[in-house]
């Protein structure tokens, strides 16, 4: 992990301030636009990206959209025509997907959200394209987070895009590649002086780098540790680190999802009793959808990205991840996880966990004992 001074950072939240920045970027792109999600929803936000993705590509610049086969695998063929015929360069990530068997190499998913504009403007983050009321089964909106970068990282962001989809062309032998616009020169960038990072997690040479990251700031924490996640199934190695925090006098809150799609998220409750009775504050956001993957540790560590603390994001999926060190930035994201605490958070407290039914708490156990089952199967009993 490699830290650069001189970058503009902007927190952006969720799809209502996201997807307008993202626009105005596209409909400003001079020569090239990078666009990688997990999913990409035919609603009315997907349409929108869309026509300006199309509008891009008809004045001349080079659209690049790379898709999840899996998370967007019910995006329309005939919109995917759409937007080839109209000059958009798009690929599926590992288009075969998987349901009824335990390929490793097909639960190995594209989950990061990044945009790259000109090599000038990136957006990173857990926002796909998808409308924020867009949330079967859930009250809407979705609770989300991404940042809008200017300055020296982007050199980073831009050649790891790069080298995925060159890799990927080759592997599907597609011929799409457009050789990096020779015009973008990276000049150094004063910026507003914010120190960032670019983590990815792959399956070859990162496939612990976005963990590490967390573990080093949490284990240097000297005062704060919180932690807002949607899906939050940690490994021993990190459970174990937030705990010494706690014991050590660090104040340690993690802001769970407190609506659960799947069966599998029951898994966290299983870490509840160890976590407060050492301590650890829970909260469950219940307002609405929370799908966030965010964190602040002390008053200059902050890291917005698509990385769950969860087997899947942490052992299988491709992710990405900004780490900032900055008070300003670092503060501005501690208020608004303390509101969503605030307003929407339900504290779990000791006593009332252990009122909690004994069917809930066995449905965490057999949650737990199925992911870990999960992990045995496709080559990962150990747990890390």
């Amino acid at each position: 992990m490699r830290f650069v001074h001189g970058n503009d950072i902007q927190l952006l939240r969720s799809g209502k301030e996201y997807f307008p920045a993202l626009e105005l970027a596209i409909d400003n792109a001079k020569h090239e636009i990078y666009l990688q999600a997990y999913i990409y929803e035919h609603d009315v936000t997907g349409i929108r990206i869309g026509n300006a993705l199309i509008n891009a590509a008809q004045r001349g610049v080079s659209v690049n959209i790379l898709l999840d086969g899996f998370g967007s695998q019910y995006l329309p063929k005939r919109y995917v025509r759409t937007l080839r015929n109209a000059g958009i360069k798009l690929m599926f990530y590992r288009p075969k997907i998987s349901p009824w068997t335990f390929k490793t190499n097909r639960l190995r998913r594209l989950h990061s959200k990044v945009a790259v504009i000109d090599g000038e403007i990136a957006f990173v983050g857990g926002i796909n394209i998808i409308d924020d009321t867009n949330t079967p089964s859930q009250i809407p909106p979705r609770i989300d987070y991404a940042v809008r970068i200017e300055g020296n990282l982007l050199p980073a962001i831009s050649a790891s895009f790069h080298k995925l989809w060159r890799r990927l062309e080759w592997m599907h032998l597609h011929s799409l590649y457009v050789p990096p616009i020779k015009e973008i020169t990276h000049r150094p960038h004063r910026g507003n002086g914010i120190k960032a990072a670019y983590v990815i997690r792959d399956n070859i040479l990162h496939r612990r780098d976005i963990e590490n990251a967390y573990l080093r700031a949490i284990k240097t924490a000297k005062t704060e540790i919180l932690i807002a996640n949607a899906y939050f199934i940690p490994g021993r190695k990190f459970r174990k680190a937030i705990i010494d925090a706690a014991q050590r006098g660090v104040k340690v809150r993690l802001l769970l999802q407190g609506r659960k799609e799947y069966f599998l998220m029951f898994a966290t409750h299983a870490f509840y009793n160890e976590f407060l009775d050492n301590g650890i504050e829970i909260y469950e956001y219940r307002k609405s959808f929370m799908h966030s993957k965010v964190a602040v540790i002390d008053d200059d560590w902050a890291t917005v990205g698509s990385s769950n603390i969860d087997p899947f994001s942490l052992l299988l999926s491709r992710e990405a991840n900004v780490i900032i060190r900055d008070r300003a930035f670092t503060a501005e994201l501690h208020a608004e996880l303390e509101f969503l605490i605030q307003n929407g958070g339900l504290a779990i407290t000791p006593q009332e966990w252990v009122k909690a039914s004994i069917i809930k708490r066995l449905a965490s156990w057999v949650a737990y004992g199925m992911v870990r089952f999960f992990l045995g199967v496709i080559g990962y009993a150990k747990e890390k």
